[in-house]
């Protein structure tokens, strides 16, 4: 099921000034630049591939995302490169990549253990030999959603110039067999109510990913707690993981 933030048109047209360039995206796009054909699954607006694209890019580009309102965002962008509704429960691609991504988190909206599982088969039947997947997901040891509370209020300005404030309350307090359920409120003085998106996270550790990443045919070539290269540990915020087909 697609988040309510991420089908709504005009919340979808939030997303990029929510979510602006950072240090992940300068990790990823130095990985996309070295690949000749590129699959970005759950793509979002695309910022990814249309900022390869704009640098020159001439290979294959292509995103997957299963949230239209999303690639209308990605289509508008940057119209020479391939946007894919959908997602690996139905779209399929054989040995036709040398590089696949899942960025902006996008890993942990996979929430159930089977659909976590056919995902990565899918992403291992789409790459080439000696083809890279890489990903990344929150540190559960650094427990971030103890941040995620709504007195941390975040303000966007949409193009008409109307002012959004987001906020975040997490349900249930903590984690319940690895998933975080929390409410993302969209709220303005000019609109007549808050908008409200209900999502669920999955958190797993290193062990948990190992174990599905094994099952579908993959092993892990390198491994990262930060943006920098630096080494994983109980405090940095993310496990980002370089994996290849076994």
């Amino acid at each position: 099921m697609v988040d309510h933030s991420f089908a709504d048109l005009s919340l979808a047209a939030l997303y990029d000034s929510l979510n602006p360039w950072g240090p992940g995206d300068d990790f990823y796009l130095g990985l996309v630049r070295r690949a000749g054909a590129v699959l970005d699954v759950g793509c979002g607006t695309g910022q990814l591939l249309r900022r390869a694209r704009a640098e020159g890019h001439r290979g294959r580009l292509m995103g997957l995302d299963p949230a239209a309102a999303m690639l209308v965002q990605a289509r508008a962008a940057r119209p020479d490169v391939e946007w894919v509704l959908g997602d690996t429960r139905v779209r399929r691609w054989e040995a036709e990549f040398d590089l696949v991504v899942m960025t902006g988190h996008a890993f942990q909206a996979l929430v159930g253990d089977e659909e976590i599982r056919g995902c990565l088969r899918a992403v291992r039947a789409a790459l080439r030999p000696g083809g890279r997947f890489v990903f990344e997901t929150r540190n559960p040891a650094a427990r971030p959603w103890e941040r995620w509370t709504p007195d941390r209020v975040r303000e966007v300005t949409t193009a008409d110039g109307t002012a959004v404030r987001i906020r975040h309350e997490v349900r249930d307090g903590a984690p319940r067999q690895g998933r975080v359920r929390f409410t993302e409120t969209y709220d303005s003085d000019r609109w007549p109510a808050p908008r409200v998106s209900h999502t669920v996270l999955r958190f797993l550790d290193t062990e948990g990913l190992d174990r599905c990443l094994t099952t579908a045919g993959l092993m892990i070539l390198e491994r990262y707690g930060d943006w920098n290269r630096g080494p994983l540990t109980p405090t940095t915020p993310e496990i980002i993981t370089v994996a290849a087909p076994a």
